[in-house]
């Protein structure tokens, strides 16, 4: 009997691209089964279309820059840093620069370009993809997650790996599918809000034309 461990990712962004990737690299046998007819749907349209990876300045810098809580991304942040990142996408194939405030792009200004190059690494480990294949829930025995339920059937694993993101864009697949799992298996789920939202405004002329105007260095 193998001793591979089988591992389920559920969503195919960026997030799960990433965490089946370091499972495969761990050894397990990875699948991943994504709703979309691709993967990275929300990474295609992040940055305006151009993708902005990540932020080349100090580890100590980075954590400062968060809001709020920033000891709880210690670990995660030094486990795997910015820097771990662009080597990964470079090894890849893909040429990265660094822009104004250190922000840091594919060369190539397109965002299909970091999809491409995590799709290669994927398919490097031998992980499987399951495009177009809704997981319908999980499948808990004695409070422990055993599988997922695709297409009526069940898929069993080691260990399942939530990736479905939040409600922030239904439209690429961030339809709140984990909040319910996640509820359903006994978790709490506190209420929801949006982060970022649309202004709604009265004025139907000049303020409308405005729509979709970027302005640098606002205060």
């Amino acid at each position: 009997m193998s001793d591979t461990k089988e591992i389920i990712v559920v969503g195919g962004g960026a997030a799960g691209m990433m965490a089946a990737i370091a499972a495969a690299k761990e050894g397990a046998k990875v699948h991943l089964y994504e709703k979309n007819e691709k993967l990275g749907k929300k990474l295609f349209i992040t940055g305006k279309g151009r993708c902005n990876i990540t932020n080349a300045c100090d580890m100590e810098e980075l954590l400062a820059s968060v809001v709020s809580n920033s000891k709880f991304l210690y670990s995660s942040f030094y486990g795997f840093t910015n820097q771990d990142m662009m080597n990964l996408l470079e090894q890849a194939g893909l040429r990265l620069k660094v822009e104004r405030g250190n922000r840091v792009f594919p060369q190539s200004d397109k965002s299909s370009d970091v999809i491409a190059a995590l799709t290669s690494i994927l398919k490097r480990e031998e992980v499987r993809i399951h495009l177009q294949q809704r997981v319908e829930g999980l499948v808990i025995e004695d409070g422990v997650c055993v599988g997922v339920r695709v297409g009526g059937r069940v898929h069993s694993g080691e260990g399942v790996i939530v990736t479905t993101g939040g409600l922030s864009y239904p439209t690429t697949g961030s339809t709140g599918d984990g909040y319910e799992w996640a509820r359903e298996s006994g978790h709490k789920i506190t209420d929801l809000s949006p982060a970022l939202a649309a202004f709604e405004v009265k004025e139907a002329d000049t303020v409308k034309e405005l729509q979709g105007l970027a302005l640098k260095n606002v205060e």
